[in-house]
């Protein structure tokens, strides 16, 4: 609802968003707030909370004062004030929650400073609100080349009109102070409206921006989380995991937010377990930890002497080696407490194509080779060969040559060397058993022991067309 897709009615009711609260292409589903309190109707006497959250463009929300007594509910387009002018912004919030979320933000609800909701917007309101939307685009496009046609180090991230067009605010992202001065009159004379710059940092810039995480969903930052916690590569280190910038990092280039997440987890787990630098003394000498499996609750350990053989231990068998070492007492060796570790094959089908290869598709696809042409063999039928001359195939290593049964006549078929066939032999009968006899043909003349069959032939029209 905070894209061009959104419209009112006549009377300043919102029509609807054209993408269902969907769209790609703005913050219709940025920071979204459930009203769980939205069914339940307040005691006899009490008078609704008075504030309303309004969120504006890429997630910024704001609280206002609605001193008018408007009916006012999720979704609404509303005339809200500002400095100079009036803002266009949107209901996210209303009633008890309202006040709640001030309490986390630590705004005051009684305080004067917190500004008034002027009207629903209307249709008007609306249109100019469009039109100063789709001029930031090209607007941002021209502002960084100014600003690298300056040799400013700084990065122009996003530009945001007021509601009424009468000022645009630059959002930019810089390692070091930046003195633009300069680029700020540059930017009031090529766009003829009021400039404000505000620096953000790289999370809020990717806060704004938005985008897909390396897990397949959107951002975190962009969708529902507000405040940003540091994170230390030390919660990378209680969960194991390799210390490669490039997979703990995230698009805003700072560590992952999500490594806190789980972080508790892995402290509470972490209790039961000695410490990682832990030393244990035995006959065959002193063992060091080289890893842990935190949810198992197994240690590996190797011998000084011999860092290439691990030896797997449970936590209670550590404890009370460490217990024994306390009492200056040496067990004998690890391999009394250590358990087999070999994993269990399981029966599995056999991917004898690969199928199921993540990098099947990485290798590149083998050319395939030009068939050959055939030459022209000896067995090849002969063109516009005469009619009545058959040729044999020449017999050649590996065929078997057929004899005629006995009984019957010998049929030698002509050769390229004998062309004619003798006027003795007879000619095989090559016409088919079924086939009925054309028109053309005489009738068959039946025998004198027979009944003479009924030949009358029936002319083919063709025949008669052509007499």
């Amino acid at each position: 609802m905070a894209c061009t897709s959104c419209s009112t009615s006549d009377g300043g009711a919102p029509a609807g968003c054209g993408n269902k609260g969907n769209c790609g292409t703005d913050s219709c589903n940025k920071l979204t707030v459930f009203d769980w309190l939205s069914n339940m109707s307040l005691p006899n006497g009490e008078k609704p909370f008075d504030c309303a959250e309004i969120r504006f463009k890429n997630g910024r929300k704001e609280f206002y004062r609605n001193t008018e007594n408007l009916t006012l509910s999720m979704g609404d387009i509303v005339a809200t004030e500002a400095s100079p002018g009036h803002d266009i912004g949107i209901i996210t919030l209303t009633g008890e929650l309202v006040r709640i979320q001030m309490k986390k933000k630590g705004v005051n609800p009684e305080s004067n400073e917190i500004a008034k909701i002027y009207r629903k917007a209307s249709q008007k309101d609306i249109d100019i609100w469009s039109v100063a939307r789709d001029r930031e685009e090209p607007m941002k496009v021209r502002a960084r080349e100014l600003a690298i046609a300056q040799k400013l180090e700084m990065k122009i991230s996003d530009i945001e009109f007021q509601g009424d067009g009468s000022k645009a605010t630059f959002y930019y992202t810089a390692n070091d102070r930046i003195d633009f001065r300069a680029l700020i009159k540059d930017f009031a004379k090529e766009f003829s409206t009021r400039i404000e710059m505000k620096q953000v940092g790289f999370r809020q810039e990717a806060a704004r921006l938005g985008g897909i995480g390396s897990c397949g969903r959107e951002l975190c930052c962009s969708t529902w989380l507000t405040d940003f916690r540091s994170v230390n590569t030390s919660a990378a280190r209680y969960q194991q995991l390799s210390l490669n910038p490039q997979k703990l990092a995230g698009q805003c280039g700072k560590l992952k937010c999500c490594l806190n997440y789980e972080l508790d987890t892995y402290m509470d787990a972490l209790k039961d377990f000695p410490e990682f630098e832990t030393r244990l003394v035995t006959e065959k000498g002193d063992a060091i930890c080289q890893k842990q499996d935190i949810f198992k609750g197994l240690m590996w350990f190797a011998y000084t002497n011999n860092f290439s053989n691990w030896h797997v231990l449970k936590i209670e068998q550590v404890q009370e080696i460490i217990a024994e070492n306390k009492l200056k007492n040496k067990v004998s060796s690890l391999e009394d407490y250590s358990i087999d570790d070999t994993p269990v094959v399981e029966k599995d089908f056999n991917n004898a194509m690969g199928q199921e290869s993540l990098t099947r598709f990485d290798q590149p696809k083998k050319k395939k080779r030009p068939t050959k042409k055939k030459k022209p063999t000896e067995n090849a039928i002969v063109a516009n060969k005469p009619a009545g001359s058959n040729l044999i195939k020449p017999n050649k290593p590996g065929n078997v040559a057929i004899k005629p049964a006995e009984g019957q006549p010998k049929i030698i078929k002509a050769t390229a060397e004998n062309p004619e066939q003798p006027a003795s032999d007879k000619k095989p009968n090559n016409r088919p058993k079924n086939k009925k006899p054309s028109g053309n043909k005489k009738p068959i003349e039946a025998k004198p022991n027979e009944p003479k069959p009924d030949n009358r032939i029936i002319p083919n029209k063709k025949n008669e067309s052509k007499e």
